[in-house]
């Protein structure tokens, strides 16, 4: 029923001249998916307060209340069709009242890591772009039919939204940015292997993937213990997002995943100068796919060691400099960063500082993109003595149609606790590298080299010597038949 309910939302989206494209059905329809998500929130509150003879106090005000403006009830429960504003009174209202007002949490919230503040936040950087009233009201009658009571609703809708981020991952413009494989995540989560006490953070959070797929992890080691569990609604995980889009979703998805106010700033990471980084703004462990190839201006670039352009090298700069002693990461990057010359002031902070031990060597097309990329695994607080390579080689191209799914990395996960030698993983001693260059590039040792393709003039040299020597063999048994 919830899938036909996510399609019935996009095809009324389909209809609106204000929405264009998967981003833009994700962006719409996630204002008002937390709207409902919120109201379903507060009466699990109320009747809980009920419950324990106590009374509760309403986060939103009666005009601005999901029953009232926007899926009214008759008095038999049913859709009031009626009373339920449509149109341009519809429009009239969320633009002129509704949202003002849910901007208004951002000032009156007694800190950022209370809901409230998460509503004031996020309607202070989302516009509704719904352009008709009357496309506006199907959205609301079709998202009035979501639960998110149960557990087992909140599941469902979480893996629903997943899909949707998937697919606006895949739409085209930048919506690919935002959306890094869930089975490649979900292995990287599984091989830094967060404890339960400890910080997770991402600075370059997008859709918050790896934030989520974390928390579920936790989740499941916290187990019954209703303390653990509590736990990791705060004080546990912290994302930051540049982008708005992104920051939307990635709380929305947060949300969705059983974090009531998800602490992600949206903010741009590499503002902040590292020589000003305290042990109280360290984590225990970071797991990211920062952006590349992005443009900083010149005052940003000031705030790093390496002043480049790339901005995956200067997230992996501020990931370094993050991580608390002892602490783990995990993070995917561009696949030049083991080679570039640019990088090799950086390639000598992370051997130097951390004990890079793992690196995994990803095929060509595991990003829609299509960049070749490797993750990085690395322990902060000693130097790298030995790398573990592990080169993920598919017996099929990846594509849209074709992902990376969780088979693909289960020989990748077996091998990684002891770091095992096979036909595609192998060990290399730090103190083999360059000490110029610090050249970490993939070189399976394992894999037999192909002879170099020939030049025309080395097969045209061979086929006259061979024309030759036939030659020769002709007349010499010419002279024998004579």
């Amino acid at each position: 029923m919830f899938e036909q309910t996510f399609k019935n939302i996009d095809n009324a989206l389909r209809r609106d001249d204000g929405c264009g494209s998967e981003l833009d059905y994700v962006e719409q329809s996630s204002w008002i998916l937390f709207l409902k998500y919120l109201d379903d929130l507060e009466e699990t509150r109320r009747m809980k307060a009920e419950l324990n003879g106590k009374s509760y106090s309403q986060i939103i005000s009666d005009p601005f209340r999901w029953s009232v403006w926007a899926a009214p009830k008759d008095k038999q429960g049913n859709p009031d069709h009626h009373h339920a504003m449509t149109g341009d009174d519809l429009m009239s209202f969320v633009h002129g009242k509704l949202f003002p007002y849910l901007k208004s949490f951002k000032d009156q919230a007694e800190s950022p890591q209370t809901i409230q503040y998460k509503i004031g936040e996020i309607f202070s950087e989302i516009h509704c772009r719904i352009a008709s009233g009357y496309v506006l009201r199907d959205v609301l009658w079709a998202v009035d039919s979501l639960k998110f009571q149960t557990s087992a609703e909140k599941h469902e809708m979480s893996h629903l939204y997943e899909s949707r981020i998937n697919k606006m991952g895949n739409a085209g413009r930048n919506g690919g940015e935002y959306y890094t494989p869930r089975p490649l995540i979900r292995s990287i989560v599984r091989m830094v292997d967060p404890q339960l006490g400890k910080t997770v953070y991402d600075g370059a959070c997008g859709s918050a993937g790896f934030l989520c797929e974390a928390f579920t992890y936790l989740q499941a080691k916290a187990g019954e213990n209703f303390r653990a569990r509590e736990a990791l609604q705060k004080g546990v995980f912290f994302g930051k997002e540049k982008k708005v889009l992104p920051y939307i979703i990635g709380t929305m998805n947060m949300i969705l995943h059983g974090v009531e106010a998800p602490n992600i700033l949206h903010t741009n990471t590499l503002k902040e100068n590292l020589a000003d980084v305290q042990e109280s703004d360290k984590y225990h462990y970071i797991l990211a796919n920062p952006p590349f190839g992005g443009l900083e201006r010149d005052e940003v670039k000031q705030n790093f060691f390496l002043k480049t352009s790339e901005t995956a090298y200067l997230f992996l700069q501020h990931f370094i400099k993050h991580l608390k002693a002892g602490g783990k990461a995990g993070i995917v990057i561009k696949n030049t960063f083991l080679s570039n010359g640019d990088a090799i002031a950086l390639r000598r902070e992370l051997l130097e500082d951390c004990n890079l031990y793992a690196v995994l060597d990803l095929p060509q097309k595991v990003f829609s993109a299509g960049v070749k990329t490797v993750v990085l695994f690395f322990e902060k607080g000693v130097p790298t003595e030995k790398i573990w390579y592990y080169q993920l080689n598919l017996d099929r191209n990846l594509g849209k149609t074709n992902p990376l799914n969780e088979a693909d990395l289960a020989d990748f996960e077996k091998l990684f606790p002891e770091r095992a030698d096979s036909a595609n993983s192998w060990t290399i001693d730090a103190a083999s590298l360059d000490p110029k260059t610090l050249d970490l590039s993939v070189k399976n040792p394992n894999q037999k080299e192909e002879a170099p393709a020939r030049t025309p003039a080395e097969i045209l040299a061979e086929m006259k010597s061979l024309e030759q020597e036939n030659l020769k063999l002709l007349s010499e048994i010419g002279a024998l038949i004579k």
